[in-house]
């Protein structure tokens, strides 16, 4: 696989955006619920998959809370899937595999091996002519009266930061296009309003959205996860709106940094937004 390949909109085998990735997925999760909030009661020895699972949170905290499922993820990177197998066996996860694989391409399982498939925000890991394919291979992968679940950001965040605003509107266009997401203007992301329809297209039962909200306002325990991100973000991000013509390295870095200086007013305010849709596969 060549790097040329990878359509993630960071650099998948920096450490700093595997520890971006770590603290996200936790809070995620956290905003969520909990891993498996609003799944269906799964069998006994149930197969469970997240497809582009980073550096694997979600399935080790679904392989501990249920020791007598399989849980497996999937990824690009192989820097993050190898942390993932190492903290598998450091917590003696034996339940808990990772491997490296490319989403946009068939799948390397068998037809209906799995009781759900889940993947969360690869609107930054998918073009918007890749997700018909992957839904379908999702799919084929899962068995029928299995469970599918996307979710994917209404928005990174809004808040009461002027810098912060400016970050999200230009993180929003950088996407667009670059081509992810489906939204029309580049004003959103576009994903939780069109995937909905796609299950439905898809043959999918019971399909139905569950939304989460995060706040990271500075008197919340999620703001120095938040804090860390855009920290992170200085490092990471660049490349993506230089690339999308929407400001040089310089600008965007100093931007970066407007935004961690008003995170620090204590009357900062923020809420993240996401929304989890899932369907079930006809029997």
């Amino acid at each position: 696989m060549t790097k040329e390949e990878n359509t993630y909109i960071f650099d998948t085998e920096s450490a700093v955006e595997m520890a971006r990735l770590i603290n996200q997925g936790r809070i995620i999760t956290v905003a969520m619920g909990g891993p498996l909030s609003g799944i269906p009661a799964l069998p006994v020895r149930a197969q469970i998959i997240d497809l582009g699972c980073g550096p694997g949170g979600w399935v080790l905290d679904v392989a501990y809370a249920n020791p007598d499922a399989e849980v497996a993820g999937v990824d690009i990177s192989k820097t993050m899937i190898d942390y993932a197998n190492a903290r598998a066996r450091s917590q003696q996860l034996t339940n808990a595999s990772f491997g490296v694989m490319d989403i946009r391409q068939p799948l390397d399982f068998s037809d209906a091996s799995f009781d759900l498939v889940n993947a969360r925000l690869l609107v930054a890991a998918l073009r918007r002519e890749n997700w018909e394919p992957f839904l379908a291979e999702c799919t084929r992968i899962l068995k029928p009266g299995g469970t599918l679940r996307f979710t994917e950001p209404i928005d990174f965040g809004v808040t009461n930061s002027g810098a912060h605003e400016r970050v999200m509107a230009l993180l929003s266009q950088a996407l667009w296009k670059s081509g992810y997401g489906f939204s029309i203007d580049g004003r959103t992301y576009g994903m939780t309003n069109t995937l909905p329809h796609m299950f439905r297209d898809a043959n999918y039962q019971q399909v139905r959205c569950i939304g989460h909200i995060l706040e990271f306002s500075a008197d919340e325990d999620a703001w120095q996860d938040m804090y860390s991100n855009y920290q992170a973000g200085v490092n990471v991000a660049p490349p993506l709106y230089v690339k999308a013509g929407l400001g040089t390295t310089e600008e965007i870095v100093q931007l970066y940094q407007q935004v961690l200086l008003e995170m620090l007013s204590p009357d900062f305010r923020g809420t993240w937004h996401l929304v989890s849709v899932l369907g079930k596969k006809p029997d």
